[in-house]
């Protein structure tokens, strides 16, 4: 019996880690999306027909028996919290932060998501990291600052708002990752997904309706959809960066420690630079590779078994420390 659990254990964790690398391939790529969409729609109303394609898909999921709901007797108010968090307050922080900042300065700021949720996850779920592995978190974060660093991108304080916004876009997702972790003890990922994504639909199209009716340019709102690149840019957000990767980053927090989790966002960088170079045919130069080098080493090191010792202090570290609910 002892034996069939371990193999269970140990398949689980399998599919969590292939979920993860799922979800930051799929965000990797997001990027050269997004730059499509937006230049034939505006970032809410990407973002309304985005969530649109999504709550769509959940619908059929749904209909289909994929998805199984049940709601029922759970404390469902909490998911209500994590929406707000993920997508209406990192995609609103993110957005505003872009107005005022650079990408770049938005890269190099978003690579500290994961020293935010080891943090976070040490407070609030009594998560315990080895010294390796927060020094393998920094050392990930050190690659995606040198990638930008060496582009010749900067800190300029004359955006500080714009960083500001920036920053707490990232602490929101570092809040979501570890309050996702803690829900999902009670929820399943597709209860977590289906309620973000229905969330966010009928937010941001509200949000999309309003600016519309402000302008006058009510007759504009599916003007985009004319546009087949377009189509086919809202069709990987909506399906694959929005819904695959929700469900994805569920299923693997449900499975794995938060910390061990985000340290892969920092590995969309890897993805973003292989794909600009396969198919856009942009240069890789060496300090790309170090950098790349750097963030892969830094999500192995903090994902590989610790070692007997590492994991007895880790234990007397738990055991030490009282348990204390998130909400």
């Amino acid at each position: 019996m002892s034996s069939m659990r371990s193999n269970k254990s140990r398949r689980d964790r399998a599919f969590a880690y292939l979920a993860v690398l799922v979800y930051a391939s799929i965000i990797g790529l997001s990027f050269m999306y997004t730059k499509v969409a937006l230049a034939y729609a505006s970032a809410i109303d990407t973002l309304a027909l985005r969530f649109t394609l999504s709550f769509a898909a959940i619908v059929i999921l749904v209909a289909t028996g994929v998805f199984r709901l049940s709601l029922k007797g759970k404390p469902w108010p909490r998911l209500l919290l994590l929406a707000l968090m993920y997508p209406l307050g990192f995609f609103t922080l993110q957005a505003f932060g872009l107005k005022h900042a650079s990408s770049a300065e938005g890269g190099i700021i978003f690579a500290v998501t994961p020293i935010l949720t080891a943090m976070l996850a040490g407070f609030f779920l009594k998560e315990s990291t080895t010294l390796r592995q927060k020094l393998s978190i920094l050392l990930s974060v050190f690659g995606v600052v040198l990638i930008f660093v060496m582009q010749g991108s900067s800190m300029d304080l004359t955006n500080a708002a714009g960083m500001l916004l920036l920053f707490l876009s990232c602490l929101v997702s570092a809040g979501y990752t570890v309050l996702s972790r803690f829900l999902l003890r009670t929820f399943t990922p597709p209860e977590v997904t289906s309620f973000m994504m229905t969330i966010g639909c009928v937010t941001f199209w509200l949000a999309s309706l309003l600016d519309h009716a402000a302008n006058g340019t009510m007759n504009q709102i599916l003007t985009p959809l004319a546009n087949p690149d377009f189509i086919w840019s809202i069709l990987y957000l909506g399906i694959l960066a929005s819904l695959v990767t929700a469900f994805s980053s569920s299923y693997a927090l449900s499975k794995l420690e938060a910390s061990k989790i985000s340290v892969f966002s920092n590995l969309s960088t890897v993805i973003s630079i292989a794909a600009g170079a396969f198919l856009l045919g942009e240069a890789v130069t060496v300090y790309h590779l170090i950098g790349s080098v750097l963030i892969v080493a830094g999500v192995i090191g903090t994902n590989v078994k610790p070692k007997p010792k590492e994991a007895a202090t880790l234990r007397d570290t738990e055991q030490s420390v009282p348990k204390n609910n998130v909400v």
